[in-house]
């Protein structure tokens, strides 16, 4: 008796150790969308086919951030560290981005405009160009597709800080804008590419192997 007892009690103490997986959809289709529009939008000011940021104020709030700050937080859902990390961090880019655009509009009254220190901006872009050069290489163990878009992002990082730090020409502002153009060309591509392939479960459009030393 006073052995089935103890069994007893052993079976209670017995604790179920494991993980739930919640499902969720995959993401990257809106983060990429998200980045493809703003991109698209800012590039045509920095190219002069626009003028002024008001109007490129919503898309970088609600899609380059917001969109993008979303599809971070599902991978972090798929325990994905790279596309969380890169979506998260690219949409608290565009949230920041957009913070600055409104403090010289003056949104936030004269004394902030007044306050403005550029090179303070043009270090935060030289951040996020050394953040997307090891993301570069995280992007070549995912696929070709998404290598593209972070190596265009490069070079778009590459001409903001340049430029806004006053260490080059106009020259670092052309690539600046023809590069964030061709983010937007090439993120469409990745998130239509996302969206198909996931909804009909083959390779719709081809987004090529992972490459690299360490690429699994």
């Amino acid at each position: 008796m006073k052995n089935q007892n103890a069994r007893a009690n052993e079976a209670k103490e017995v604790k179920v150790v494991g993980q739930v997986q919640q499902i969720v959809a995959n993401p990257s289709g809106l983060g990429l969308l998200g980045l493809a529009m703003v991109t698209l939008v800012a590039s045509s000011q920095k190219l002069g086919f626009t003028t002024g940021t008001s109007y490129i104020l919503p898309w970088a709030i609600f899609l380059g951030a917001t969109a993008q700050f979303i599809a971070g937080l599902f991978d972090f859902k798929h325990n994905n560290t790279f596309g969380a990390t890169a979506f998260c961090g690219y949409g608290f880019f565009w949230f920041g981005v957009a913070m600055s655009w409104m403090i010289s509009l003056g949104m936030f009254g004269g004394a902030a405009v007044a306050a403005i220190d550029v090179n303070q901006l043009g270090l935060a872009f030289l951040g996020y160009f050394i953040f997307t050069v090891y993301m570069t290489i995280g992007a070549a163990g995912v696929h070709k597709s998404l290598f593209i878009v972070f190596f265009f992002i490069d070079f778009l990082f590459l001409g903001l800080f340049m430029y806004t730090l006053g260490w080059g020409g106009e020259f670092w502002h052309a690539l600046a804008g023809w590069s964030e153009l061709m983010v937007a060309i090439t993120s469409f591509y990745a998130s239509a590419a996302a969206v198909l392939n996931t909804h009909y479960n083959q390779e719709v459009l081809p987004v090529g192997k992972p490459f690299g030393p360490w690429a699994k």
